[in-house]
């Protein structure tokens, strides 16, 4: 077997979730010795370097010209601002209505990266010559299907992406035990989504690389696939998955600082608990709804520490409390009785990793999903994010520092760490690479061809 390192290039979302989750994979197979370099998106530059990788970036968009003087990256909390203010409303409507006026624009922004993206990803792809492609991502990038080396897909999102009639359908939030609303969700999701794949899908066939799947803005791998959620949550049991499929139970990077909990909260009073409260960046942007729960936590008997994200200028944390702009999530977390999350895939597995119960108030996207599996499987307690009241979060809290819940919780955690995660998910890369690297870089790109047939 060939045993000479190989060359990984990771494709990951912009957003932190699946970038964090293809840091803590790349980093395993940097340390292993292996070249891992990152076609990340240009916000990332410098991040990526400083913790040992290659950096070779994309635009998704043409780069913002300076305006009255200023660069662009002076202006990044006004765009946090901007995009809130302008969003938030369409997060407070059911995930149905959320269709046509966030869900299909969303789309077409990521539609737009990746058609504006293509040529750099050439160029970089003839730079690199990497041995084996990861994408992070829920949208295609022809680019990395046309080199002829092999292409692993990472699910870093709630698996319901991955879709099955014996499931309720992706983005909905709805229950697993009831499917009365789930033919109308999708047939909503054909009429606001059907047009804009189909144009996708011409694109995409037109970049010389296969059609996509039925309403689906992805492939599938032939050579593998994984996807991040535990076991004892999973959803095989209703839609079994195929042979290329891998469940990577957790993957929690272990490049973050080390996190020291601060006097206030560490010295508590008998019988309050320590809890950690993260809506991620976009969630924490929303400033009147991060008031309203400083507010509410802070007539709770318990302490809290908060990941205050890019607004945190805008608002005052209550006594009871501690927190920063950012917070070193992975080393935190282990040190709380539960979490207050949105319910980003990230988070949810990075709780049940830890062994963690959570109460959920999700945003968008596959949050919904998360907090309504955290809920029907007993690892959360799902509220509504914008009409939660005092009693409403007490009894999330009553349920989630129950002591029968919390020794399930640490029991599944204890199981999902066994199962190795991160080291896992670098095995099949890995395996992937080795088994087609010589076929890869063989002179004859006919032979490339053949091998693949």
């Amino acid at each position: 077997m060939n045993a000479r390192p190989l060359t990984v290039l990771f494709m990951p979302e912009s957003a932190y979730g699946p970038t964090n989750q293809c840091i803590g994979v790349g980093d395993v197979l940097r340390r292993r010795g292996h070249r891992v370099v990152f076609a990340a998106e240009a916000s990332w530059r410098g991040k990526l370097t400083a913790l040992g990788f290659e950096e070779d970036l994309v635009d998704l968009a043409p780069p913002a010209e300076e305006q009255a003087g200023q660069q662009a990256e002076q202006d990044a909390g006004q765009f946090w601002k901007d995009f809130i203010r302008e969003t938030a409303p369409e997060f407070r409507k059911p995930t149905v209505d959320q269709l046509a006026t966030f869900m299909q624009p969303t789309w077409q922004a990521l539609i737009d990266g990746a058609r504006y993206c293509e040529p750099q990803l050439r160029a970089i792809l003839e730079r690199t010559r990497p041995d084996v492609i990861v994408e992070d991502n829920v949208i295609a990038f022809p680019a990395l299907l046309g080199t002829g080396a092999p292409f692993v897909r990472i699910v870093s999102c709630n698996p319901l992406e991955v879709s099955g009639p014996g499931v309720a359908p992706a983005y909905s939030g709805l229950p697993a035990d009831d499917r009365s609303a789930w033919g109308s969700f999708r047939a909503e999701y054909d009429r606001t989504h059907r047009a804009t794949w189909e144009e996708f899908n011409a694109w995409v066939v037109g970049q010389g690389v296969p059609p996509l799947p039925d309403l689906e803005f992805i492939h599938e791998s032939r050579h593998a696939n994984l996807y991040v959620f535990p076991q004892e949550a999973d959803y095989t049991d209703a839609r079994p998955l195929g042979p290329t499929w891998h469940r990577i139970d957790s993957s929690v990077r272990e490049t973050d600082a080390v996190y020291e909990l601060p006097a206030e909260v560490a010295d508590r009073p008998e019988g309050s608990a320590l809890i950690y409260l993260s809506l991620g960046s976009l969630g924490s942007a929303d400033v009147d709804l991060m008031k309203h729960l400083v507010e509410v936590l802070g007539r709770t008997p318990h302490r809290y520490i908060v990941s205050k994200g890019p607004q945190h200028a805008e608002y005052e944390l209550a006594a009871n409390m501690v927190g920063a702009e950012f917070l070193p999530q992975t080393t935190l977390i282990p040190q709380v009785d539960a979490v207050i999350t949105h319910g980003g895939n990230n988070t949810t597995t990075e709780c049940l990793h830890f062994g963690k119960p959570m109460v959920v108030l999700p945003l968008f996207w596959d949050q919904h999903d998360n907090a309504q599996r955290m809920h029907e499987t007993g690892f959360g307690y799902r509220l509504s994010t914008y009409a939660f009241t005092d009693e409403d979060m007490a009894a999330a809290l009553a349920h989630v520092l129950d002591p029968a819940v919390r020794e399930r919780a640490v029991e599944v955690g204890d199981a999902v760490r066994g199962r190795e995660g991160l080291r896992r998910a670098a095995d099949v890369i890995e395996q992937v690479g080795r088994t087609h690297a010589d076929v890869i870089h063989a002179p004859d790109a006919s032979d490339v061809e053949a091998s693949h047939a």
